[in-house]
Formats: C-alpha cells, structure tokens, sequence
C-alpha cells in the first residue's frame, strides 16, 4: 500500500517532534535516523513489519530547507513551532 504525501509528512514531523522534544532544538545531523515506535510512525512501517520505525529525520529537514519556497503555509508553520532553522 503505498503512503500519501500527507502521510509521510505526519510521521517525517512526529520524528522532529519527538527530537525536539528530547534535545530541545531541530539542529539534526544529515545521516540522523530517529527511532519512532510502530503506533508513533504508522506510515513509515514497510512490508506491514511490527516494532520500531527508523525515519531518516536528518535528510529529511535538509530536504524541507532546500524546498521551503514551495512548503504550504501551514507545513511551515509546523516547523517553525520546533525553532526550525531555515
């Protein structure tokens, strides 16, 4: 089953979430994967496999930034709650 769009930006921004949560800002290395639980990151499940997700938080904001012209309003606003740096 493949994922909508609004789906993996859900889980892409639990992810961030959870790291800004933990660490307090969004500075993610590049090759950071950040561990989710399976309820936290239904999305990013593969194959229907249990147990913990690992999203590529890193390169996924590295790609948010260099395509943050097109963001909608509301997605960027999103990442600007977590102290995004643009």
């Amino acid at each position: 089953m493949k994922q909508t769009q609004d789906a993996k930006w859900a889980a892409n921004l639990a992810a961030a979430r959870q790291f800004h949560a933990r660490e307090g800002h969004l500075r993610v290395p590049r090759k950071h994967g950040e561990h989710m639980g399976a309820e936290d990151a239904l999305s990013g499940r593969q194959g229907g496999a249990d147990g913990p997700v690992v999203v590529k938080l890193g390169m996924w904001l590295d790609n948010v930034r260099k395509r943050a012209a097109k963001l909608p309003e509301q997605r960027r606003a999103d990442l600007d709650q977590l102290g995004m740096r643009w």
